[in-house]
């Protein structure tokens, strides 16, 4: 993937063309392509900005989401259900057609884990939802039993 040119090279690329320099001429100076420097004074024509735009996807976004609460209660009903089982489930009563794969990264977001249970028939696993340890308050974890202080001897 190609890295980003910082905002600097940016404004000093726009710059040089605003003093009359051709595209080609100004990419060659900063070191850059030709096409770089055509594609950034496009997007200042059009933007009016010399910044990059977004990358990537927005978070929280995609064709599950409206059904996360859903998927999460269908879980908690069945807690050995199988990602296949839960996107065949997904397509019968909504329509929408998911990979098991997407749920399990649904589903691992929203804080489910996969834990294999050696007492289930068939190796079947079982969601659960992970749970925080608990916090060691400081004092006990910092203290130091009496027999091992300084001073005291067996």
């Amino acid at each position: 993937m190609a890295t980003m040119i910082s905002m600097d090279l940016r404004t000093r690329l726009v710059a040089a063309v605003n003093a009359g320099w051709s595209c080609r001429a100004a990419a060659a100076r900063f070191g850059v392509s030709a096409s770089c420097a055509i594609k950034l004074l496009a997007r200042v024509r059009l933007t009016g900005s010399a910044a990059p735009g977004r990358r990537g996807r927005l978070p929280g976004g995609g064709k599950l989401a409206p059904f996360k609460s859903t998927l999460i209660g269908w879980v908690e009903e069945q807690p050995d259900i199988t990602m296949p089982e839960l996107a065949a489930r997904l397509r019968r009563e909504h329509g929408v057609s998911a990979d098991p794969s997407a749920l399990s990264r649904l589903l691992c977001q929203a804080g489910w884990t996969f834990k294999k249970s050696a007492g289930r028939a068939g190796g079947r696993a079982c969601r659960r939802r992970q749970k925080t340890p608990p916090l060691v308050p400081l004092v006990a974890a910092l203290a130091v039993p009496a027999s091992r202080q300084p001073g005291f001897h067996r």
